[in-house]
């Protein structure tokens, strides 16, 4: 059984995150991964130089393209641009009847400059976050589409309300930008309770393409058939790896180390 997840993002040209990313991670976690463009950015670990979007029928075409030969056993969306492709992007998951769709709703880019733009907020809302089966924003993302100051955990689970109000059926709210206590702890939220993963906060500068790739590993485990809960723990020792072994490339946000988790735990799809 060939296990295939695509990824609908932007490329990164530094490798660290979009899918360059998605694809590193898919392969790590024996899964065939597949893309759609929706934008090329001139990217480094100092941040980004230029964004290149595409045409929303470029994006299509290559969903299309993916869809009717290949078929996806689960799909990631990250950085999608602008409302148009996000309305294509929807209307295409709808299409193929795409069931395990993992979004991961790309703003910012970690040196600060955007990658979303601000009309194209309302229509992730408005048309992908209900077909969606896992949302995974982390704090400054999850306050943009609720609109709530999140300064404590009362308030993260609030925010997770909200965003499970929206139609997820999963919402995982990444806590990497909480600086409180030795530990970073992600939230998961089903509708009717709350999960907590804790793991060892690292002191680094090298998390570029942390939520990317977080992301990318639900997206595999899910096409593999695990649960959300196997997935987010499976994907949150991905991520724990792939920081704790940094790479120490580049002059400023270095790229995550993807091949650490399948170093520290042997055979791919383990």
């Amino acid at each position: 059984m060939v296990y295939k997840a695509l990824t609908i993002a932007g490329s990164d040209s530094g490798g660290g995150a979009g899918i360059q990313a998605d694809l590193k991670t898919f392969q790590e976690l024996g899964v065939f991964g597949m893309s759609a463009l929706t934008a090329v950015t001139a990217q480094n670990t100092l941040g980004v130089q230029g964004v290149y979007p595409l045409s929303p029928e470029a994006v299509a075409k290559q969903i299309e393209s993916v869809a009717t030969d290949l078929g996806a056993d689960a799909v990631k969306t990250g950085m999608l641009f602008s409302a148009e492709i996000i309305e294509v992007v929807a209307a295409k998951v709808k299409q193929f009847d795409w069931d395990r769709l993992v979004v991961d709703p790309v703003m910012i880019a970690k040196g600060g400059a955007p990658l979303l733009q601000e009309e194209a907020v309302n229509a992730l809302k408005t048309y992908l976050l209900p077909l969606a089966m896992v949302v995974t924003p982390n704090i400054p993302e999850a306050e943009a589409l609720t609109g709530l100051m999140i300064r404590t955990m009362d308030d993260r689970r609030e925010a997770a309300r909200r965003l499970y109000e929206m139609g997820v059926r999963y919402v995982v709210i990444k806590g990497g930008h909480d600086d409180d206590g030795e530990e970073t702890v992600d939230l998961l939220y089903n509708g009717r309770e709350f999960s907590y993963f804790t793991g060892k906060r690292i002191e680094t500068k090298h998390t570029h393409g942390t939520g990317c790739t977080f992301a990318a590993a639900i997206t595999a485990e899910l096409a593999k058939g695990k649960t959300v809960q196997e997935a987010v723990q499976t994907a949150k020792s991905f991520i724990q790896a792939a920081i704790s072994h940094t790479l120490g490339i580049g002059h400023g946000h270095g790229p995550t180390n993807h091949w650490a988790y399948r170093e520290k735990n042997g055979a791919v799809g383990e």
